[in-house]
């Protein structure tokens, strides 16, 4: 798979009447850019820039110690419960070019009936994430939290439940203000 692509518009919110193109290895349109939704501001990071360091400090704080791949299944797990086709796009991007399968990622979403894709810590983190992210019974179940405590010692489960807040709370900047996907290339923003 040719992971490089042509960007037509390299800007992180292409102003409202902007249609750009991505193209795969058959070179037909993969995706248009003309967003079901216009973002409603152009960048919040522009307007509230203090706040914007603060996440990207906490997001590279939050990731030491964890093997950056299983760092962004749980970033892709958490994006997918809650929706968030920017951070889709992106983690998707960042984990194949750090070497994660598209077969992996693609099986992501129905990781309970392809468990055999995944090591017993990364099915632990995922479940985590899950429970964390979701909180539909209000707190996260026992059995969740020992299933993880069992497959990460303790500095590593602190930084992977920082790293599912921590893309939890970008999950909520990006819906919220309609960050629109299909742009970012890995590597793009430093931390």
């Amino acid at each position: 798979m040719n992971l490089s692509q042509e960007w037509t518009i390299p800007v992180r919110h292409p102003p409202r009447n902007v249609v750009a193109m991505t193209t795969n290895e058959h070179s037909h349109p993969t995706t248009g850019l003309n967003p079901e939704h216009a973002p409603r501001m152009q960048p919040w990071a522009e307007l509230a820039p203090d706040v914007y360091k603060a996440m990207v400090r906490l997001d590279a704080a939050s990731r030491k110690g964890l093997d950056p791949v299983l760092a962004e299944l749980v970033k892709i797990r958490a994006s997918q419960l809650n929706h968030c086709a920017f951070c889709l796009d992106m983690h998707t991007k960042d984990a194949l070019a750090a070497g994660e399968s598209v077969e992996r990622i693609v099986q992501l979403s129905a990781w309970e009936e392809s468990q055999h894709f995944y090591t017993p810590k990364e099915i632990a983190a995922i479940e985590l994430t899950e429970a964390v992210t979701v909180l539909t019974d209000g707190f996260v179940p026992d059995e969740v939290w020992e299933k993880a405590a069992k497959q990460f010692d303790e500095t590593e489960l602190a930084h992977l439940v920082a790293a599912i807040t921590t893309i939890n709370a970008w999950n909520r900047f990006a819906v919220t203000t309609r960050m629109v996907p299909g742009h970012y290339k890995p590597g793009e923003i430093k931390h």
